[in-house]
């Protein structure tokens, strides 16, 4: 293995825990999650902590055995940004809540974005086009 594929396959690993285990937190420390985004008002609380979970999951599994790594990146990256408005909303002001390690947590999350849009496009890349590189 190359350095480049061994970086690519480390890469992709290491966003797929960071995924993973949040995961599966969600569900092992249900309640508070649901106090956290009914801090930041958000609606319907069950239904999209239990789908974020069950994406995070589904989506980490498959990105550790490489399948559909273009969709799940994507799909996580969209999953990011409506976490970072949403849960890491630093110019909201919020009882309880750290001004400055929720800017910490929006920009670090913007990086694990862009991290996933670079992870989907070279999924994307066809075999002619990664052997170029």
């Amino acid at each position: 293995m190359n350095l480049k594929n061994a970086a690519a396959h480390s890469g992709r690993i290491l966003l797929a825990l960071y995924f993973f285990l949040p995961g599966i937190m969600k569900f092992m420390d249900w309640d508070t999650h649901v106090q956290l985004m009914e801090t930041h008002g958000m609606m319907l609380v069950p239904y999209l902590l239990g789908l974020a979970g069950v994406i995070q999951v589904v989506a980490s599994l498959s990105l550790f055995i490489n399948r559909h790594v273009a969709i799940c990146a994507l799909t996580l990256a969209a999953m990011t940004l409506v976490i970072n408005v949403n849960l890491h909303d630093f110019w909201n002001i919020y009882e309880g809540v750290d001004v400055k390690h929720e800017t910490q947590n929006f920009v670090k999350n913007l990086a694990i974005f862009a991290g996933l849009l670079l992870l989907a496009a070279t999924a994307m890349e066809t075999p002619a086009q990664k052997n170029s590189h």
